[in-house]
C-alpha cells in the first residue's frame, strides 16, 4: 500500500477497502502535483478504532512524511479538508494489531496557487518569475527587486520580474534534512524614498525543496540524460527520452525512473532543428556497464539497423525529427550495478531512399557517411535497477 502519486487528482484508500484493513499496516501516500499548484484532500469516509488515535490513525503531512508539519492525525469524527502549501503532501495510514474495520476513503485534486510569484526548480537553477501587476497593485516598481546578492540582476518584460537563481550562487543557502536537501533564496521588493517611507519592504522567500530519494536511488535514470558530440555535429542537437506507454504521449519526467527487470521501456530520440527537410532514425544501440567503454563487455540491441535483441522494436513517428522504439529492461551478470545505453543516430535528407535512413537493415559493414548524412552519439546512463534483485542476464 501507499506510493508516490503524481496525477492530478484521484483517490487514496486504506488497503481491502472497502473491506476491512489488515492489522499492522504502515502506509505512506506521496502527492505531488505540477510546479505552482497545490493539493487539497478531502476525506469522504472514515470507519476505524477511535478514541485516543494510540492504535490506528491517519496522519496528513505539509510535504514530505519526515521533515513536513504535521496537518493532523485522526482516527474518526467529521471528514476533514486539509490544503497543502506547496505541490507536495504526504498521508500516512497506521493500523495495529488489535481490531480491523472498514478504514477511509479519500479524494485528492490539485489546485492552482497564486500566480503573483511562480516557481520552477530545474536541474541547475530556480526560475523564479514575479507578477509586476501584482507589484504595481502594492504600489511597487520592478526596478526595486533585487536578490540579497544585488549582482544577480533579474530580466524585466513589460509584464514580468524574472530570476535564474543558480543553486551554488547568488547567495543561495542549503539546507539537508531527512527528505530533501534545500535551496532557498529571498527576493527583495524595497520601496521607494531616501528620507521617509511609509510601506514596508516585501521579501519573497522562494526554494526549491528536492528529494534525496530522488537522487540516491537512481534507477534507470540518466544523468543529464544525453551526451552530445557537439564538436563533431554542432548543427544537430539530440536528445533522447524515456515515455510511460507506446502512445508516446506523456514523458517520464520523474527522476530518478524506477523500473523492473523485463519491464517495457519506451524511448524516444528527438532531433532539435529547425530544418524540417530531416529524418532521424536509429542505427545502433549499444549497452555497457562501462560509459567509457562500449567494446569490453557489450551488449547490441540493434545494429546497423538489425535488431540483435528479441524485445526491440521500432514505432511509427508522425515527424521524420522524431526516432521511437523500445526494449525490455535488463541487467549485466557478474554483479555490474549500472548499465549505459550509446545509440548511434542517423540524420539524413527527408526524401532520400538512397541514404541509410530508409535502406532497412544492413548486414554489411558501414560504409562511409556520404554528406547527406550525418551521425550523432547520444548516451543515456546511468541505468540502474529498482532494489537488488541479484544479478540477472539479457537474453537474446
Amino acid at each position: 500500500c501507499g506510493g508516490s502519486v503524481s496525477d492530478p487528482s484521484g483517490v487514496l484508500q486504506s488497503p481491502n477497502y472497502p473491506g476491512n484493513y489488515p492489522n499492522d499496516a504502515d502506509c505512506t501516500w506521496e502527492i505531488q502535483v505540477e510546479n505552482n499548484f497545490r493539493v487539497t484532500l478531502t476525506f469522504r469516509d472514515i470507519v476505524m478504532q477511535s478514541r485516543t488515535c494510540q492504535h490506528d490513525y491517519i496522519e496528513v503531512y505539509d510535504g514530505p512524511l519526515h521533515s513536513s508539519p504535521l496537518l493532523g492525525r485522526f482516527c474518526s469524527g467529521s471528514f476533514p479538508t486539509y490544503v497543502s502549501s506547496s505541490n507536495m503532501m504526504s498521508v500516512r495510514f497506521h493500523s495495529d494489531s488489535r481490531y480491523s474495520f472498514r478504514g477511509f476513503q479519500a479524494h485528492y485534486s490539485s489546485i492552482p496557487a497564486g500566480h503573483n510569484t511562480t516557481i520552477q526548480c530545474l536541474p541547475d537553477y530556480m526560475h523564479v518569475v514575479v507578477s509586476r501587476d501584482y507589484l504595481q497593485s502594492q504600489g511597487y516598481s520592478a526596478q526595486r527587486v533585487t536578490l540579497k546578492d544585488s549582482r544577480c540582476r533579474p530580466t524585466v518584460t513589460s509584464q514580468e520580474v524574472v530570476f535564474n537563481i543558480p543553486y551554488n550562487g547568488c547567495g543561495t543557502m542549503q539546507e539537508e534534512n531527512n527528505d530533501t536537501i534545500n535551496y532557498s533564496n529571498t527576493i527583495r521588493v524595497a520601496s521607494s524614498g531616501y528620507i521617509i517611507r511609509r510601506k514596508k519592504n516585501i521579501n519573497l522567500h522562494v526554494s526549491c525543496k528536492m528529494l534525496r530519494k530522488s537522487w540516491q536511488q537512481v534507477v534507470y535514470a540518466a544523468e543529464d540524460t544525453v551526451d552530445v558530440d557537439e564538436y563533431q555535429f554542432g548543427r544537430y542537437k539530440m536528445n533522447i527520452t524515456f515515455y510511460e506507454s507506446p502512445a508516446f504521449r506523456r514523458q517520464v519526467r520523474g527522476s530518478p525512473y524506477y523500473i523492473d527487470l523485463n519491464q517495457n521501456l519506451y524511448l524516444q530520440a528527438c532531433l532539435h532543428s529547425s530544418d524540417p527537410n530531416l529524418k532521424v532514425v536509429v542505427d545502433t544501440c549499444v549497452a555497457s556497464p562501462d560509459p567509457r567503454d562500449f567494446n569490453t563487455l557489450a551488449y547490441y540491441l540493434v545494429r546497423n539497423r538489425c535488431p540483435r535483441d528479441s524485445s526491440y522494436a521500432t514505432y511509427y513517428s508522425p515527424s521524420g525529427h522524431f526516432a521511437r522504439f523500445k526494449f525490455n529492461a535488463f541487467e549485466f551478470m557478474s554483479q555490474h550495478p549500472s548499465v549505459y545505453l550509446k545509440c548511434q543516430m542517423l540524420v539524413c535528407r527527408l526524401g532520400d531512399y538512397s541514404s541509410r535512413c530508409y535502406q532497412g537493415c544492413s548486414s554489411r559493414a558501414k560504409r562511409d557517411t556520404s554528406p547527406a548524412e550525418e551521425q550523432v552519439d547520444v548516451v543515456v546512463g546511468p541505468l540502474q535497477l529498482r532494489g537488488g534483485d541479484g544479478p540477472s542476464g539479457s537474453t537474446g
